[in-house]
């Protein structure tokens, strides 16, 4: 896998601060309430069946194997002011078989995480650290038609869609989940 044009390849795992979270290396004590996350229905709505505890923790096993070979993927994110792990923020290679290629940005967190800013705020951090620091041109994110919460958050942080790009996901199920939209947002 190639990296973003301008990207400089990290041997440490990068931390990004906000005013009130911290995206981070994944910590093993985050995996039970990783697994509470990807096992509540409401979080996973829009993303498709509810995972197992082992499939829980082989994708943190990815996440961790990500950032040390990009330097970016999918960070843990913590409330500063109490250390709580929350979820995670961050960039990835957007997945095989869909209609465009690129590096989406994305956010999961507990259900008591939402509707304090939090996905907003993760995410500006993130879209900082893409364009800042490993030079991408442009950043995606992608969800289904009916997940509003996220195209929210999308549209705060300055992305835009349009129609268009629409799409439907063939790996998704027949089904609401199958209705894709795309949001973009370009460097400067």
């Amino acid at each position: 896998m190639r990296r973003p044009a301008g990207s400089r390849w990290l041997s440490a795992m990068t931390e990004l601060r906000t005013e009130r979270l911290v995206l981070r290396a994944w910590r093993d004590s985050d995996l039970a309430p990783w697994a509470a996350i990807n096992a509540d229905p409401e979080v996973r709505e829009h993303l498709g069946p509810l995972l197992s505890r082992a499939e829980s923790d082989a994708s943190v096993a990815r996440f961790r194997r990500d950032i040390a070979r990009r330097g970016y993927g999918w960070w843990a994110v913590e409330v500063r002011s109490t250390g709580g792990f929350i979820g995670f923020a961050g960039l990835d290679r957007v997945d095989d078989g869909l209609p465009f290629t690129g590096v989406e940005i994305g956010w999961r967190l507990a259900r008591p995480a939402w509707g304090h800013g939090y996905a907003t705020e993760a995410a500006r951090a993130v879209l900082d650290h893409g364009f800042g620091t490993l030079g991408l041109a442009e950043v995606l994110a992608v969800t289904t038609a009916a997940n509003l919460r996220s195209q929210a958050v999308m549209r705060r942080i300055g992305m835009t869609r349009d129609p268009a790009d629409d799409f439907e996901d063939p790996a998704a199920p027949p089904g609401p989940l199958r209705a894709g939209v795309l949001f973009r947002v370009a460097r400067g």
